[in-house]
């Protein structure tokens, strides 16, 4: 396993960051328990899970993922060994994530509540990475709109400041609750905000910024590269397999049994215009090289510099076994530049 430093903090995290948000409904928990074992046992230690999941998000599995983590914890005795992340629900209209059933919003009251009910679930008494899942302003999901809309970014019943934001998760890091703080599904222009509040002002600095990175979305290349590289706030790199698309399991329309968008049909963002031509593109490369398309698809998100992590989710072990496997999988010269010759021709097609 390859390690590198989690922002400007002296905690160095594994490549390879095991997502959990299966856990709960695709995933039970001795499968996830299970994971956990061989993810550890490969040298993997960073964990990510969130309150929201497991996913999709549904009032009667909230918390679901958190509360086997910390079974295992409970089980295993191994707290000191995992590096965990978790995230606070961003703004939303779901009415089941706090006791007074209103929206979600990422104010004082709301942060203090949400990290005590994750530490409970969890069994800890502190997370070491608490990332706001997305954030409290309005603005266009995961931050990479394809087209400019004003709409997206008012808030008619308006929004809690990054500096409020920031007060609140101060106090929390000053308890002991929480060691460090994250973003997630963030633009550059908030994640220089956030870098630029708790300099002038003395608050907790942002030390990672986790979004959606893969071959079929390259966008994080356009304005938070150089963030995340000048700055210190690595990529903890998303949907790398662009949820499993970019295994072509879903090619030519197939439905595989217990996959994810068998069971949810929530694959949209990878079934657009032009992104199966893409996939197929790349799996072509992958498959004359010798190298398991799932594998080429992760070592490509492992070797970029901006990246801190890679977070990679499996249903099975045989998932998991080639995901981690990843990590030895060194990409050719010639395996790079064709790569980058599709991305010239395709572009994003799932930004």
């Amino acid at each position: 396993m390859q390690y590198r430093r989690l922002g400007r903090t002296d905690l160095q995290v594994s490549v390879i960051c095991l997502g959990t948000m299966t856990w709960g409904q695709q995933n039970t928990e001795a499968e996830g328990h299970e994971q956990m074992d061989y993810a550890l046992a490969q040298g993997v230690n960073f964990f990510d899970t969130a309150e929201m999941y497991s996913i999709p998000p549904r009032p009667e599995t909230q918390g679901s993922t958190e509360r086997i983590i910390g079974s295992w914890f409970k089980a295993r005795k191994n707290r000191d060994k995992v590096i965990l992340a978790s995230k606070i629900v961003g703004r939303s209209a779901n009415d089941w994530f706090r006791d007074d059933r209103g929206p979600t919003r990422i104010n004082r009251k709301q942060i203090f509540e949400a990290v005590d009910k994750s530490l409970k679930r969890l069994q800890t008494d502190y997370i070491d990475l608490y990332q706001l899942h997305f954030p409290e302003r309005a603005m266009p999901w995961g931050s990479n709109p394809t087209r400019f809309s004003k709409a997206a970014f008012e808030t008619p019943d308006g929004e809690t400041s990054i500096a409020e934001q920031l007060d609140a998760f101060g106090e929390i890091v000053k308890a002991g609750k929480i060691r460090h703080l994250g973003l997630s599904n963030e633009s550059a222009w908030g994640t220089m905000s956030f870098v630029r509040d708790s300099e002038m002002r003395g608050g907790p600095r942002v030390q990672s910024i986790q979004n959606a990175y893969n071959l079929l979305n390259r966008t994080f290349e356009t304005g938070l590269a150089e963030i995340a590289m000048r700055e210190q706030v690595g990529l903890l790199a998303y949907s790398p397999l662009a949820q499993g698309y970019l295994t072509g399991k879903y090619l030519d329309g197939a439905k595989p049994a217990g996959a994810r968008s068998t069971l949810f049909n929530r694959g949209q963002r990878y079934e657009a215009a032009g992104a199966e031509d893409a996939v197929k593109r790349y799996i072509a490369i992958a498959r004359e090289a010798g190298l398991d398309p799932a594998q080429m698809a992760l070592a490509f998100v492992n070797s970029r510099p901006f990246v801190t992590a890679n977070i990679i989710g499996a249903t099975t072990m045989e998932q998991l076994r080639t995901d981690i496997g990843s990590i030895d999988v060194a990409l050719s010269p010639e395996v790079e530049a064709k790569i980058d010759a599709i991305h010239q021709l395709v572009g994003n097609p799932c930004p």
